[in-house]
Parts: structure tokens; C-alpha cells; sequence
């Protein structure tokens, strides 16, 4: 797999049946490893690792219903009462983050309302923070680090 732009981590893999696996720290299994699987991988260790989010506190890959239709984030860190304080859209490294990407996560946020946004591709990452009042997002440099409320 290609290097991304985080720090190394360690993962856990596995062969089977001419498929690479890798473990899922948050879903307790091993996931097939595509390039989009690399860079929510990664992410969830820049999250566990960089920025010191409680597991306990990140989900991945669960389905939403966004204007009644299915769809699936990938990942999401809660916050204790269970709001949502990130939500995160990985694309593989190929694919080019543009202004599509962010309506994508936008849309999927109106139903969220998630208080900051990462979108990565694992080569570049671009983050906000949402102002929910005048409907529009902010960049930031960086996500916040976990605080205990």
C-alpha cells in the first residue's frame, strides 16, 4: 500500500484467500484491505494516537439515512452525550478532494450535525469547524485534541 501523510502506525494484518486484511482497532475484526481501508485506518489512529480520542468515543462505517436515503459515514468520533463532534469522509489516495467532496459531507452533516468535518485521502486532509447559525464551514489547520468534559 501506498505511504500515506501520517505518522507510521502499526497494524495488524492477515492473508486469506489471496486477499490482505487488515485489523480494525474499532470493529474488532479484520476488514479487506482497499486504499480507502488504508486511509480509515490510518485515520483512526491519527485519531486514537495524534489527537488521544477514547475508542470508546469512535465509530466506523455505520449506515445513515440522509433525505430518506441510505448512506454510509466513515467515521465519526461522539462526544459523551452522544452528539456527534467529528464526522470524517476517507477517500482513497487516487481520488482528488474537491468541492463535490465537501457538499458530500455537508449534505450527510445536515442530518449530523457533527461540529467539526476531516476530509482526507490520506496524501491531503482539510478540516473545519461548523458554524451552523450562518449554515457555512470554516478550515482549520487542525482538529482539536480530546478534552474531558
Amino acid at each position: 500500500m501506498q505511504k500515506l501523510n501520517f505518522q507510521l502506525y502499526n497494524f495488524r494484518f492477515k492473508n486469506s484467500e489471496n486477499k490482505v486484511s487488515i485489523f480494525d482497532e474499532i470493529r474488532k475484526k479484520f476488514i479487506i484491505l482497499t486504499p480507502e481501508e488504508w486511509v480509515r485506518q490510518h485515520v483512526v489512529q491519527f485519531l486514537l494516537e495524534e489527537k488521544k480520542y477514547p475508542k470508546s468515543l469512535i465509530n466506523v462505517e455505520k449506515v445513515l439515512k440522509v433525505n430518506g436515503l441510505r448512506k454510509r459515514y466513515d467515521v465519526v468520533v461522539f462526544n459523551p452525550d452522544g452528539s456527534i463532534f467529528i464526522l470524517i469522509e476517507c477517500k482513497a489516495p487516487e481520488i482528488k478532494i474537491a468541492q463535490t467532496t465537501f457538499d458530500q459531507i455537508a449534505r450527510y452533516n445536515m442530518t449530523m450535525k457533527a461540529q467539526f468535518l476531516m476530509v482526507t485521502n490520506g496524501l491531503n486532509h482539510y478540516f473545519c469547524q461548523m458554524d451552523f447559525e450562518n449554515e457555512k464551514y470554516q478550515f482549520l489547520p487542525e482538529l482539536p485534541m480530546y478534552e474531558i468534559q
